[in-house]
């Protein structure tokens, strides 16, 4: 038998894109509006019961028990269960039923579940099975008599599942088992928008099933917008309404107060009205929950502990975080508030913080404008000039019409702009970091060289330092919008910081793990060893961010905690690398010998991580033909088909602006544990 551990279902992402509708590595199957529920049914067969019957028992996806509040479905269950050979265990919707006897939604089932709150025992009116019927709809089968299948394929487990019901048919319309199509959603997607349902889940085919893990190898595809939200207080009824006019939601934050999401006033009968005042009352509070009190538009609100999850349906989100249109469809007893979804909103320009040459100064989007409109007057009037930067500093540039990437007929002035637009996201990943040039002064068909010393004399305001120990006399240093535009300035398509930064030069608090494709191999490829690189990581539970390298290959980063020696993160790297090539030998290799590793492989380069050793960073420009940039990837789009050439300094400005600084978690994230991981790989 299962754990509870081992309870907790796999979840499906929402992606930034949809996914395709046809693609043969993909199945299709319903998204229903119900409680997720992890099954266990044992019969007489195996032992544990007396002949002829059989027990069943239900858990939600936080591991509660649900069985009692499903009788209906635990007799069916058991019903079904008792010619069973051996235990099973499914996973599957409880979902609530119409007239016609198909899935509703959501806001019917919630009258089935009892949620209550500290400091308040309720006798909730809960409907019978009679007056609200719901059934299990079963998706996938992780357990089959002594058999553990969740390292199996989706494919492989889907057929094991339909060969069970085909034995064992259940005679009730309380068990089903939904519909899946494979390679070709658009009947299903069809139908989901004729008869209103919620949108569809797709999953890859080759998926096995990962545990109480949220992947991307499952999607979520919304054709209603719902989300979980917590109640923060409700404000006082008008009118003919009883109890309250409307609950005050918000999104939990990192720190741990609530980002005010709007309020709802609608969705509410009066019986519903009337329990909800009455949890609300019991965990009543003079402190605001919300991290800036919100200027509710429907009255001074109360205040509430933020005990209670509400699932909410809405138009859309503004670009302020506010619901458009919300409806309260009911409470969530299977979603922890620390669980709920901060709904992001992207600005087009934030605000930063950045060293200049009279200290710190602040670069908004009407500094990137001025740049971008001074640059652009300098080109065409073929003209050098100077640059005048946000904080008063100017900065001589030259050449700016001098074409650097054939290909495109993209110019020096192309790559300062390039830099100039990403300046706020990319000066926090440079910021204290010594940074080594690849200079191409002839562009990217010209010769090449590295410069690690800075130049002599360098304009003022442009940060250079002198590091212990170092054969170089000095170094530049980023952080400053000067430093950057005047390494753009002297042909340095790159940025290529340290793993480390000034203070603790020792210490790498990051580390990369370089996908480099050998000769005949192709991005496809190198999308497979990343995900095999994501298994290995998430096996031990530390944290990967993907990129590419704005070239051919792709980079996965590792945050490290402070004091993390150089040696300590290069031998995890090197110790994820060899596991992946070991047991993917045929694509992916470690083998340090160019001559020696075999055409149409990856090169799996944990070596990078040497001290003094750089890597181009995120949203660095790069000397590839077209024009690329390393940009930021979800593991979502991993798990895709995304293109090297999808991600160029024409296109990188607009998907920061769809997509927001997906970096930011890695230079925010507190580090890996790598002891523990140690001690993960170790059993």
């Amino acid at each position: 038998m299962f754990s509870a551990k081992d309870l907790r279902p796999m979840l499906a992402t929402l992606p930034d894109a949809p996914p395709p509708l046809t693609d043969a590595r993909l199945v299709y199957e319903p998204k229903y509006d119900g409680i997720r529920a992890v099954v266990e049914v044992v019969p007489s067969g195996s032992g544990l019961r007396a002949p002829g019957s059989a027990k069943a028992r239900l858990w939600s996806r936080l591991g509660n028990e649900k069985t009692a509040q499903f009788p209906d479905i635990v007799d069916a269950l058991e019903t079904w269960g008792r010619k069973l050979k051996g235990p099973v265990v499914l996973d599957g919707e409880v979902v609530a039923l119409d007239e016609d006897l198909r899935p509703a939604g959501f806001q019917r089932l919630q009258h089935r579940i009892h949620v209550s709150v500290p400091g308040y025992s309720s006798k909730q009116q809960i409907l019978k099975p009679n007056e609200q019927p719901a059934a299990l709809i079963v998706f996938d089968l992780l357990r089959e008599g002594d058999e553990d299948l969740r390292a199996q394929t989706l494919t492989g487990r889907r057929a094991r599942l339909e060969r069970l019901f085909k034995a064992h048919p259940s005679s009730s319309t309380l068990i089903r088992m939904t519909e899946q199509a494979a390679g070709d959603g658009r009947k299903l997607m069809a139908r989901a928008e004729n008869e209103g349902w919620e949108g569809l889940l797709v999953k890859y085919a080759r998926s096995v099933y990962r545990t109480g893990k949220r992947s991307p190898e499952w999607i979520k595809l919304k054709l209603q917008k719902q989300d979980e939200f917590v109640i923060g207080g409700w404000t006082a009824p008008k009118g003919a309404r009883a109890h309250f006019g409307a609950l005050v939601l918000g999104t939990p934050t990192a720190a741990g107060p609530l980002t005010y999401a709007g309020d709802v006033g609608t969705g509410f009968s009066g019986a519903e009205l009337e329990r909800l005042v009455h949890l609300l009352r019991r965990i009543e509070t003079p402190t605001c929950p919300f991290e800036t009190p919100p200027k509710t538009p429907k009255g001074t609100p109360h205040w509430v502990r933020p005990l209670l999850v509400a699932q909410i349906r809405y138009t859309e989100m503004t670009d302020e975080g506010r619901l458009r249109h919300p409806t309260y469809l009911g409470l969530r007893d299977d979603v922890t508030t620390t669980k709920v979804p901060r709904v992001r909103t992207v600005p087009e320009v934030p605000e930063v913080r950045a060293k200049g040459a009279k200290g710190a100064q602040t670069i908004t989007a009407r500094d990137v404008e001025s740049l971008i409109d001074q640059l652009i007057a300098l080109e065409k009037a073929r003209k050098n000039g100077k640059l005048h930067l946000p904080d008063g500093d100017t900065l001589e540039v030259t050449n700016l019409h001098k074409v650097f990437w054939p290909e495109g007929q993209k110019t020096k002035g192309d790559l300062i702009r390039h830099y100039a637009r990403v300046a706020p996201y990319i000066l926090p990943v440079i910021d204290e970091r010594p940074l080594v040039m690849k200079r191409l002064p002839n562009g990217v068909d010209g010769p090449a060289f590295y410069q690690h010393r800075a130049p002599e004399p360098v304009p003022p305001g442009v940060r250079i330092e002198t590091l212990p120990a170092d054969d170089v006399p000095a170094r530049l240093v980023g952080g400053s919008l000067k430093t950057l535009l005047y390494m753009a300035q002297l042909a340095s398509i790159s940025m290529d910081p340290f793993f480390s930064r000034l203070g603790s030069l020792d210490d790498a608090d990051q580390v990369a793990i370089d996908l480099d494709p050998q000769p005949g191999a192709t991005f496809a490829q190198i999308l497979d060893v990343a995900r095999w690189v994501q298994e290995e990581l998430d096996r031990v539970k530390v944290p990967g961010f993907p990129k590419t390298s704005g070239s051919e290959g792709l980079h996965v980063f590792i945050p490290l905690p402070p004091g993390t020696p150089y040696q300590a993160g290069m031998l995890f790297c090197q110790i994820i690398a060899t596991m992946v090539a070991a047991k993917h030998p045929k694509v992916a290799t470690v083998e340090r010998k160019v001559g020696r590793r075999k055409d149409k492989t990856i090169y799996v380069d944990y070596l990078q991580n040497i001290q003094g050793k750089t890597l181009a960073c995120a949203y660095s420009a790069r000397a590839s033909a077209f024009a690329g940039v390393s940009t930021p990837l979800t593991w979502t789009e991993v798990h895709g088909s995304p293109r090297p050439q999808d991600f160029t300094i024409d296109s990188i400005a607009a998907r920061i602006k769809k997509k927001g600084d997906l970096w930011e978690g890695l230079r925010r994230h507190e580090g890996a544990d790598l002891l523990g991981a140690l001690d993960q790989l170790r059993k």
